[in-house]
């Protein structure tokens, strides 16, 4: 089956989104990011920042975080809890970008999403921890916080976030078609790799 859909899931400073980018450009297909939280935040009706936060972290890195969340209220967002109400809209965005066609989208549980599409290629993509902590000091610059806890309370919240709404371990190689060490590979590499993929399931599809 030709891969026209990749889905991008990342450790934090991996450099997921710079892959993902590289890959859209070079296949000349859409990239969904920033764009899927603003379409997610028109279809919720949230603020950006907040889909953005929200979208794919727990409200803490507690795997009981959301056994406390505030409930849904009768007639308000379909009596689900906002945390249930914007899981169910970042799903049918999703969906409906799948439908449209070729993309690449990053994070947001689109490789759970999309597990039950056959043209979807789905990647996850890490790193060691002195190669993170480096990427996102140079992004984001210096905190209050250790680059290495940074680094951790980040990828806790989404490992939480995923198993909760997913019944699967965030990062575990079963859940992807292929996992990429963008330290040791390099980003470059990861892009070559990904569209050679794609590339060769092209061929396949006609042979």
């Amino acid at each position: 089956m030709e891969k026209k859909i990749i889905t991008i899931s990342r450790e934090f400073g991996s450099g997921g989104h710079t892959v993902g980018q590289m890959v859209a450009e070079r296949l000349g297909i859409p990239f969904y990011d920033k764009e899927l939280v603003d379409q997610i935040a028109v279809e919720s009706g949230f603020a950006p920042k907040f889909v953005e936060e929200h979208g794919e972290h727990s409200p803490s890195s507690s795997l009981f975080s959301y056994a406390f969340a505030p409930q849904g209220i009768p007639g308000v967002m379909n009596g689900l809890s906002t945390a249930d109400f914007l899981w169910s809209i970042q799903c049918n965005v999703i969906l409906q970008l799948a439908e449209k066609g070729p993309c690449v989208i990053v994070g947001r549980n689109a490789d759970y999403i999309l597990k039950d599409r056959p043209e979807a290629m789905h990647v996850f993509v890490y790193a060691d921890v002195p190669f993170r902590a480096e990427r996102i000091v140079k992004r984001y610059g210096e905190s209050n916080k250790s680059p290495e806890v940074r680094l951790n309370e980040k990828d806790k919240r989404r490992r939480v976030n995923y198993q909760h709404y997913t019944g699967r371990t965030w990062g575990q190689a079963q859940n992807y078609n292929m996992c990429l060490d963008t330290g040791t590979l390099g980003i470059e590499q990861c892009v070559d790799i990904i569209c050679n993929a794609v590339e060769h399931s092209k061929k396949e599809q006609h042979t």
